[in-house]
């Protein structure tokens, strides 16, 4: 049959395509698959030392064993999923048991017995091995407006502490600096703190930077911000002997004017255009935000519908880019606030106060860390060592909940090679793959399961799980 397109217009049009495409590509990469932390702790310049993160797990695993002992009790204070199915208080030996000798088979007897033992038990290997996922040393909130030869001198003695946990391998996996913000009467004090900390830290470890080292540019406002950090560290890297593209730097979003612009643009794209390709991450500022959209400090909150959109905003600007997003921070801490002093004892009501006090905190900080995930945000801050047990009781049991009917999608879905499935009333068309992907590859590496259990449920190799792409893995099983 004749048609109406000459070879050479087809092939005008696909050249076109092909270099809109490979534009497109460049800047929408995708989620690499790459680790991502689950939290940020921001601790005080003045305060940070090499074995931080070890002091840091075991007051956290102190405050778990103190004010929830057991697996029960900790999951009815956060409200785990099917709480009052538990055992009594007194019958709860038994469950545990049973769980020590079969957790598969107490899985299918009692879920809700079994989510708690599972997360309970997590949370405490985590706490003992890699309490800490990503600490970032402040210069800014946490270290406030101090003297400038005191900041130069914390600078540089913070520099020397992270190069001797560098040495002792006593670092958390992700380390950075959060410097002060590049405003106008700020930003001089910003670019000295980083100079000084940088030159320091690689003249102490011979050049080299600990792995996963970000700087964290706070208040960012207009792209000038961003270009002129890409510029300083690209310039830096050279003098300190580091290679190229080295030093990366993270943005974060707490201002109005950094989600919509004086234009009524979103500002966000241009924010990460101008960093030249050195952001790794956009990370939401709660209080910061809420208070410069005028909201009164009671109902400051990471719920609030006014953090929603703009942290909407975030994903649609950065969605494909490969940047990751991180939520922020729950401002009441589960710090008791009573302490026995020397040679006395707390009364019954200070204990009672205490344990009120931290049990509240706990339960909120669940709720907010549930919200973030269910939001697609993976990442948030925490400000305290007693957070450290929820943030990880959160995070595994949002992976463990939904793990069976991710597993069978995934599972379906890889075997029929990506055609449109139906599991149950839910259904899969190829867009969902990715997500179930990601998914697994979140789940192991926070902790919730291992390499092999996925593959056991999913048919999935821990091989192809990291490659990282779904269409990748079907053409690999399609040689």
């Amino acid at each position: 049959m004749k048609t109406s397109l000459t070879d050479s217009t087809i092939r005008g049009a696909l050249a076109t395509l092909e270099e809109a495409n490979v534009s497109f590509s460049r800047r929408y990469p995708g989620e690499t698959g790459r680790r991502q932390p689950v939290h940020s702790v921001y601790g005080g310049a003045h305060l940070f030392h090499a074995g931080m993160a070890r002091k840091l797990g075991d007051i956290a695993l102190a405050t778990l064993e103190e004010y929830a002992p057991d697996a029960f009790t900790f999951a009815r204070i956060i409200g785990l999923p099917g709480t009052e199915t538990l055992p009594k208080p007194g019958k709860q030996g038994a469950a545990a048991k049973r769980f020590a000798k079969s957790p598969e088979k107490l899985r299918q007897e009692n879920r809700a017995a079994w989510l708690a033992l599972t997360v309970y038990a997590l949370v405490r290997e985590k706490l003992r091995r890699e309490p800490v996922e990503d600490f970032h040393i402040d210069f800014e909130d946490g270290y406030g407006n101090r003297p400038d030869a005191e900041e130069d001198h914390h600078a540089i003695l913070a520099a020397g502490e992270v190069a001797r946990g560098f040495q002792e391998n006593s670092l958390p996996p992700f380390i950075g600096i959060r410097i002060k913000p590049f405003s106008a009467e700020l930003s001089a004090r910003s670019i000295r703190t980083l100079d000084l900390f940088l030159s320091a830290l690689c003249e102490a470890t011979g050049g080299r930077l600990p792995q996963n080292f970000v700087v964290t540019l706070p208040k960012v406002t207009i792209p000038e911000q961003t270009a002129a950090l890409a510029k300083l560290l690209e310039t830096t890297e050279p003098a300190l002997g580091l290679e190229k593209g080295a030093l990366k730097f993270e943005i974060m979003i707490e201002t109005t004017q950094a989600v919509l612009n004086h234009r009524g643009e979103s500002a966000l794209p241009r924010l990460l255009e101008a960093s030249a390709g050195r952001c790794t991450a956009a990370i939401f500022g709660t209080y910061d935000y809420t208070a410069s959209c005028s909201i009164t400090a009671a109902y400051q909150t990471m719920g609030h519908p006014a953090c929603d959109f703009a942290k909407h905003m975030m994903q649609v600007a950065f969605a494909g880019t490969g940047i990751w997003l991180s939520d922020g921070a729950t401002n009441i801490l589960p710090a008791a606030p009573h302490r026995a002093e020397k040679g006395k004892r707390l009364t019954p009501a200070q204990k009672k106060e205490n344990r009120d006090v931290v049990h509240r905190a706990w339960r909120m900080h669940y709720a907010d860390i549930q919200h973030s995930l269910a939001t697609a945000y993976y990442q948030g801050w925490d400000l305290h060592p007693a957070q450290l047990p929820t943030r990880y009781a959160a995070v595994f049991s949002f992976f463990l909940e939904g793990l069976d009917s991710a597993a069978a999608r995934l599972k379906n879905f890889v075997e029929k090679a990506a055609k449109a499935t139906l599991v149950g009333e839910v259904f899969d068309d190829a867009a969902t793959g990715q997500g179930l992907l990601n998914y697994f590859l979140r789940a192991i590496n926070c902790g919730a399961i291992s390499e092999a259990e996925a593959q056991r449920l999913t048919g999935v190799t821990p091989e192809e799980l990291h490659m990282g792409s779904f269409l990748r893995i079907l053409k690999n099983r399609t040689k």
